[in-house]
């Protein structure tokens, strides 16, 4: 610790708390790689980058930052998409991507116990071979960590059948933000009495607590799996294909959608398939299960398909070519960067039926604003991704950008769905969360982030909208009781 170059005490004394070489980061050239997470549009340099290798070097942390009144924060691989890991209030980061082993396999009693910095998708390549995987898929399992889809609550292409991260988490080690450490979930019993603790601090994004170890739901591997693509010219098309395809008792495991300008973006870059350019929609759709009924569904999938005018419906003919359909579905997000020099990603929940009217609103938003507007979505559970296409290079693209968005997200509300399906609230949705919550509704939860985190200290400014009127609502009922 003798060859830090600062005077700066509270970063002498945070060195000293962790192990290793290249236990702190506090320089500025240093810190510009953690100034924001996926959500780029806002930047903010935190005070120093820390990274603790075992939960007592992270409770040891939080106890100097919590006596010290030093605000702070928890961040995993980086690729959350609303903002959350972005330290608003100059935090001291506490990174977690030395705390990255799989520490437990239980094949007999399905499931994991894994560090937050732990790799989604190397959990699945880690017991692939044993016959099992781990369900939840987000586009970014190769880089994202399951400690950071925790934060989020993530889902996944295949969260139609399976279900998001709160459906596979069994329990919990947790640093609180005073730096006391507990266990929730112990033994990983589903449905345990008491108050569901689990299901509280999955999606809470990291304003309740820290965690440092996760007991994950393991999978076996289902004996067969088969997939379709569909392309269609109209969208109310492949909307209404989307909608049949459910009524008729079939629960694909996926069921994807992206439209023209989407085709556009993952064509141009790195995992072409060969979409036709001109077509308006195209489905991705999965099937699994055990083999007996596999085909049937199939039939009924094409049937559905062809009933609604679909120009091409295939089903890949070996893992080889339903790998590469994958492929070019997970890259949606990044290959935007192909067809546009900066974009936005929102993330809305809808109805199924209304797929056809939100389409047409995004479409007549992305008309009136002049910003192309790309849809990737999980239409299975109506859960949309528009991308908002812009040129931050432009004044006044990035701020017309955000109000695209927030228009997009008010659509989603207004026919009765919500303002994040996976990605979180974090800074970018904070105002949006007016959408869909009252105020008293807003004060209810602030009050419960307050028993957890009182002093404000662990990721302040993220989630809720403040201040605003739910402060005043609170004053008031105080003083009506006086």
């Amino acid at each position: 610790m003798s060859k830090l170059k600062t005077k700066d005490p509270h970063i002498r004394e945070l060195a000293a708390l962790v192990s290793g070489p290249y236990s702190i980061l506090y320089e500025r050239e240093d810190l510009l790689a953690y100034d924001c997470d996926g959500f780029t549009i806002h930047k903010h340099l935190p005070k120093a980058v820390v990274f603790p290798n075992t939960t007592e070097e992270v409770a040891a942390i939080v106890r100097y930052c919590a006596r010290h009144r030093l605000p702070f924060l928890a961040r995993g691989a980086g690729t959350g998409l609303s903002g959350g890991a972005i330290p608003v209030n100059g935090e001291v980061i506490i990174s977690l991507v030395k705390m990255k082993r799989l520490l437990e396999v239980d094949l007999e009693n399905r499931r994991a116990v894994v560090e937050p910095g732990y790799i989604n998708l190397k959990l699945t390549n880690s017991i692939s071979d044993k016959g099992y995987y781990y369900a939840p898929d987000p586009s970014s399992q190769s880089c994202c960590t399951i400690g950071g889809n925790v934060a989020e609550n993530a889902g996944g292409a295949h969260c139609l059948k399976y279900g998001v991260t709160t459906n596979h988490i069994l329990g919990l080690e947790i640093v609180l933000p005073n730096g006391d450490i507990i266990e929730i979930g112990a033994g990983g019993i589903p449905d345990a009495p008491g108050y569901d603790l689990l299901g509280l601090f999955t999606g809470s994004e990291g304003t309740l607590g820290i965690v440092t170890k996760i007991t994950v739901r393991i999978l076996k591997n289902p004996e067969a799996k088969q997939t379709v693509l569909a392309y269609f010219d109209k969208v109310e098309a492949g909307s209404q294909a989307v909608s049949d395809i459910i009524s008729a008792g079939i629960v694909p495991a996926a069921l994807e959608m992206m439209d023209k300008t989407a085709i556009e973006g993952v064509e141009s870059a790195a995992f072409p398939v060969g979409h036709p350019l001109d077509i308006e929609a195209l489905l991705l759709i999965e099937v699994d299960g055990i083999s007996a009924g596999i085909e049937e569904q199939i039939d009924h999938i094409l049937t559905v398909c062809q009933r609604h005018h679909v120009r091409e419906v295939k089903v890949a003919q070996d893992e080889g070519e339903r790998a590469r359909w994958w492929a070019n579905r997970k890259t949606g997000f990044g290959a935007m960067g192909a067809i546009s020099a900066d974009y936005l990603v929102q993330d809305g929940v809808i109805p199924r039926s209304k797929l056809p009217e939100v389409l047409t609103c995004i479409n007549q938003i992305s008309k009136e604003s002049g910003l192309r507007i790309a849809n990737i979505f999980h239409a299975g559970d109506g859960n949309l991704h528009p991308l908002i296409l812009f040129d931050a290079r432009i004044p006044g693209q990035a701020e017309k950008a955000l109000e695209v968005g927030s228009a997009c997200l008010k659509v989603c509300a207004d026919v009765g769905g919500s303002i994040t399906g996976e990605h979180g609230v974090g800074i970018e949705k904070m105002n949006e969360m007016r959408y869909i919550f009252s105020e008293e509704e807003i004060s209810a939860q602030t009050d419960i982030r307050e028993v957890f985190n009182p002093d404000r200290l662990l990721n302040d400014g993220k989630l809720f909208p403040s201040p605003g009127r739910c402060v005043e609502v609170k004053l008031a009922k105080q003083a009506e009781k006086v």
